[in-house]
């Protein structure tokens, strides 16, 4: 810090920012307030922050820690890092001020959904200097457009969550709103209508270097297989302003709702999944149709095997929200009735699948010590678990506990020689290996006695 004049007072002054995170959070902040108080001014200034020097540090950080593969160029985040960050930066610096900068196609990936019927879903993997500079925009524009999104929107938003998400369910279902609209838009991110889109994101940008931008990665196509593929619709799902993009689209689902139909019920939406929760049938029957002609304007389709309407109660159905199950059940201590939620069967065998995965016996071969499992296992079960244990997960919990003391006394057994089969075959006693000595002796991490309520529970 520069050391103040001489004779100059600075007695409860702040202290000034010298860091890039503290000027981009400054900018940031700024731009949120000016929003706010302006509800329909539009923001014409604003490319060139994207370039400042500040912005695009903080952009490769932001980057840097989600870590990510290569893009179609097959450059590298550690090659970036070898070669050197400062002149990457200032090469990128240049090129968008110059207005030389042009995006490249995203790479075509598969992976698998979680919903255990082996689907795939399309992810697009931007090249590292593309999701910088996306980064740097999203820096900028995202707080122009978070001063005008909904209470009730909670997906890829700042110091928002699923788990406030699914605590609102759960107030909310606190208040007797037992119907509800369960809601599954068809191939969101493949049928968001780009002129539509733009159109909604120039209400708030008037700068055209930053529509520009915004156009060009709309447009940058798809490489699969060795081809490019040229997008005329939708959003590349992976790609980092894709989730903003999509929140700005579907903020207009949110404005109808609230000016026009919130007396029919409570919407909750995380990204393309959302419920509505009502009082009475009457009242879901008609959100459902609204929501329909809502998404129409916005030239998409509900699901029409996905979306339902869910009648709770006990002795009735429940419904699956961001990998939780939610179900009304009565208390065994209490007698009341409350609006529990768990893993999904989904989630279940997600985490099963992994943890076969990480105690593969071929993949372990030549292990020698069970501490190496145990290193893998034990990130894998401590992000599942922290996701799920604002919920009612310790019956799921005990039941993951047991399968990985089962998965890691078979590698035991595997890795001693047992072979109860063959002659010859070394005996293994695994009553000599109970839960507890892997968690006291080798750090296994144990979900049970991990569960954290975040409120205090409602009964119904």
């Amino acid at each position: 810090m520069v050391a103040p004049a001489a004779g100059g007072k600075c007695e409860g002054m702040p202290a000034r920012a010298n860091t890039p995170l503290d000027k981009a959070r400054q900018l940031q902040r700024r731009l949120y307030v000016a929003a706010k108080r302006s509800p329909g001014r539009r923001f014409h200034a604003l490319y060139d922050r994207i370039y400042r020097g500040d912005v695009l540090i903080e952009a490769w950080g932001r980057v840097r820690s989600k870590g990510g593969a290569a893009g179609v160029d097959g450059e590298t985040l550690k090659a970036i890092e070898q070669q050197g960050v400062t002149e990457f930066l200032a090469d990128l610096r240049e090129r968008l001020r110059t207005g030389k900068y042009r995006p490249q196609p995203v790479r075509r990936r598969y992976i698998e959904k979680r919903d255990g019927k082996g689907k795939q879903r399309p992810l697009g993997i931007p090249t590292v200097r593309d999701r910088v500079v996306q980064m740097a925009t999203k820096i900028v524009i995202e707080p122009i457009f978070e001063a005008d999104f909904k209470e009730c929107s909670y997906g890829f938003r700042p110091k928002r969550s699923a788990t406030q998400a699914l605590e609102t369910i759960r107030l909310v279902g606190g208040r007797r709103h037992w119907f509800v609209v369960d809601g599954d838009i068809k191939s969101y991110f493949d049928s968001i209508d780009q002129g539509i889109l733009m159109e909604r994101v120039g209400r708030r940008v008037s700068d055209r270097r930053v529509l520009k931008l915004l156009r060009q990665w709309l447009r940058a196509g798809v490489m699969e297989e060795g081809a490019v593929r040229a997008t005329v619709m939708g959003t590349p799902q992976g790609g980092v302003i894709s989730p903003l993009l999509a929140n700005v689209y579907l903020d207009y689902l949110d404005s109808v709702w609230e000016r026009q139909c919130k007396q029919l019920g409570v919407l909750v939406r995380y990204a393309d999944d959302f419920v509505v929760l009502c009082r009475t049938r009457s009242q879901a029957n008609e959100a459902l149709r609204r929501l329909g002609i809502i998404l129409d304007r916005l030239r998409l389709t509900l699901h029409p095997e996905k979306t339902r309407v869910v009648e709770l109660g006990l002795g009735k159905g429940g419904f699956t929200f961001l990998g939780c199950y939610l179900r009304i059940i009565r208390s065994h201590f209490k007698g009341r009735r409350y609006l529990f939620r768990w893993p999904s069967p989904g989630a279940m065998q997600h985490i099963r699948d992994r943890i076969r995965v990480l105690t593969d016996r071929r993949r372990r071969a030549g292990m020698t010590d069970i501490r190496e499992v145990i290193r893998d296992l034990n990130p894998a079960l401590r992000g599942w678990g922290n996701y799920f244990r604002t919920g009612n997960a310790s019956a799921k919990f005990q039941q993951i506990d047991c399968y990985v003391w089962h998965r890691l006394v078979r590698l035991m057994a595997s890795r001693g020689g047992h072979r109860p089969n063959k002659p010859g075959g070394r005996p293994f006693n695994p009553q000599a290996w109970p839960r507890c000595r892997f968690e006291t002796e080798h750090g296994l991490y144990r979900l049970l006695g991990t569960i954290r309520y975040p409120g205090g529970a409602h009964a119904l």
